[in-house]
């Protein structure tokens, strides 16, 4: 769970989840491009490459090869297991 915190920290990560969530299975350069169209961000293809690296390693983007293009989704298992850490939580009586 760590992993997706960090993960999660950085607003760029945090940008191109949201650009997989608005249109999932999108390559690299897909995303390159919504992020500086829409989030003003101008990164380079290899940092946005390494961003989607802490991302897979977190397990929140899995890719797929189809030919010469790699295609990248969204995975929400892991915010699904965060969530339900805390909202299946009873709340505890304050016994002072």
């Amino acid at each position: 769970m760590d992993d997706v915190f960090r993960a999660i920290a950085d607003p760029t990560r945090r940008a191109i989840l949201d650009e997989l969530v608005d249109r999932d299975g999108q390559s690299l350069f897909e995303i390159c491009s919504r992020l500086t169209m829409k989030h003003g961000i101008c990164s380079s293809r290899q940092a946005i490459s390494q961003h989607l690296d802490v991302l897979q390693g977190a397990g929140l983007v899995e890719s797929r090869r189809e030919g010469r293009f790699k295609f990248h989704f969204l995975n929400r298992k892991p915010l699904e297991q965060i969530a339900r850490r805390w909202l299946r939580a009873q709340p505890r009586e304050n016994n002072s």
